[in-house]
């Protein structure tokens, strides 16, 4: 009896043979490689390999492929970016804290005078290197996700030396959110950091975690190139629970390609709650597989771009099982000359019966010259299901502008007003007060910014 598997919802899931393909197809891919690459002989030498080998026999992504039509890598390939080097007196660095509990790594390498843990029993948070008594627990879910054929993942896989770690024991409640702090400083030279995150929240388990990607947010390295180049892996248990806050927050300069890869098995729940707010050209891809009946997934986005700075969103949220429920919304606003893409996939098979799938992209443009390309998917062949999907793109109404003029608002306040009631949507729903007020300061100097 032969069993037929169906190719996988979720992109660059399923395995090439190599022998036929070109060694070295990209020189410039190479050459990252040769940066970024890891010859240790130690647990993961293995993985590294196989991983190096994919990214040999592979390409940068260009406009011609469908997944990329609307992002143009030329910048990116304009810039020899040599390896991130470890930073000397990092407890110099000004860390906002968010939280009581946080892990902070500069440049891709963990800092422990920055990081602060007080956690109970049952939690396991620290790096991966120094994590040595659950290092077998933890091979078998690093790199496992599916997606790990993408070109970007696999870069980030070869020369993976170190992680954070996240587990959470089985029936194990958090209360107190986990910040992991990923903070990129460059300087003459543009380096590239591969940050990598490893989320495990076992059976009956609840956690909140803000994942941050920033600079050291001052005058000086606004100025800076570099490219972070990042992956997590998120793993929800049997009836777990994971609250996942994503804010990306880069130089002006920077380049920012990152993956979040979500395994959620039955009865589980996970959120997301995305922003992008920094970086000259920043790529998300989102990608949830189901792997067990009635999960719930909700993903709330924002992206708040100005200037040229482009800013993309992909997911694909596959499906696979009756009696699940997802709900996405995202939302861009786009000043200046900036451009947002977004690209929404939703995968419903037959065997995902009586299936619940909302899905909407809203944007707002602040000016004649901001650009926006949304392409809502669902791809269904189940026939007792609940979908529905649709997308937006307005600017600010003037009827709307006119009505708060006439209520006493001066033109300039009533437009703040109307693009910050648009962003709250999404901002109030991140689970952490003081990042809460961080964002919606952010939006008030964006709005400055994109009113000049």
């Amino acid at each position: 009896m032969s069993i037929q598997v169906s190719p996988s919802a979720i992109p660059n899931s399923d395995a090439v043979s190599l022998v036929s393909s070109l060694l070295d197809r990209d020189v410039y891919l190479t050459q990252l490689l040769n940066q970024v690459g890891v010859t240790e002989a130690d647990g993961l030498a293995e993985l590294r390999q196989q991983a190096a080998n994919w990214v040999r026999h592979s390409t940068i992504p260009t406009t011609r492929e469908e997944e990329w039509r609307f992002t143009d890598l030329s910048d990116l390939r304009g810039v020899e970016f040599r390896k991130a080097q470890p930073v000397n007196n990092v407890e110099k660095l000004n860390v906002t804290s968010l939280t009581d509990n946080r892990l902070v790594f500069v440049n891709g390498v963990y800092a422990p005078e920055l990081s602060a843990v007080n956690l109970p029993d049952g939690i396991l948070v620290g790096n991966l290197t120094g994590l040595t008594v659950a290092g077998d627990r933890i091979r078998k879910y690093l790199a496992q996700a599916e997606g790990a054929l993408e070109v970007f993942t696999a870069l980030n896989t070869a020369g993976l030396t170190d992680a954070a770690v996240v587990w959470v024991a089985k029936n194990v409640v958090v209360d107190t959110p986990i910040h992991l702090l990923f903070i990129s400083v460059a300087g003459e030279t543009a380096t590239i950091s591969q940050p990598r995150c490893l989320v495990v929240a076992e059976t009956g388990s609840q956690v909140t975690l803000v994942e941050e990607f920033t600079n050291r947010q001052d005058a000086e390295s606004a100025k800076e190139v570099y490219f972070t180049n990042t992956v997590t892996e998120i793993w929800v248990g049997e009836n777990a629970a994971v609250n996942h806050t994503r804010v990306e927050r880069e130089g002006a300069e920077a380049f920012h390609i990152g993956k979040t890869a979500v395994n959620q098995a039955r009865y589980s729940r996970y959120t997301c709650n995305a922003l992008s707010l920094g970086a000259k050209l920043s790529r998300h891809n989102l990608e949830i597989l189901q792997t067990g009946e009635q999960t719930e997934t909700t993903l709330n986005g924002l992206a708040m771009i100005s200037g040229k700075q482009v800013a993309d969103t992909h997911s694909a949220i596959a499906l696979n099982y009756p009696y699940g429920k997802s709900e996405q919304l995202h939302k861009c606003i786009v000043g200046d000359r900036a451009h947002a893409i977004f690209n929404g996939k939703v995968f419903v098979p037959k065997p995902a019966q009586l299936t619940d799938a909302a899905q909407l992209n809203r944007n707002l443009l602040l000016s004649s010259k901001a650009r926006v390309d949304t392409k809502p998917q669902l791809e269904i062949t189940a026939d007792n299901v609940k979908c529905a999907h649709g997308a937006t793109v307005s600017q600010l109404e003037d009827d709307e502008i006119f009505y708060l003029q006439s209520r006493g608002i001066d033109e300039s306040a009533a437009r703040n007003l109307l693009i910050n009631a648009f962003a709250t949507e999404i901002i109030n729903k991140v689970p952490v007060a003081s990042l809460r007020d961080m964002l919606l300061n952010t939006v008030t100097s964006f709005k400055s910014l994109t009113n000049d």
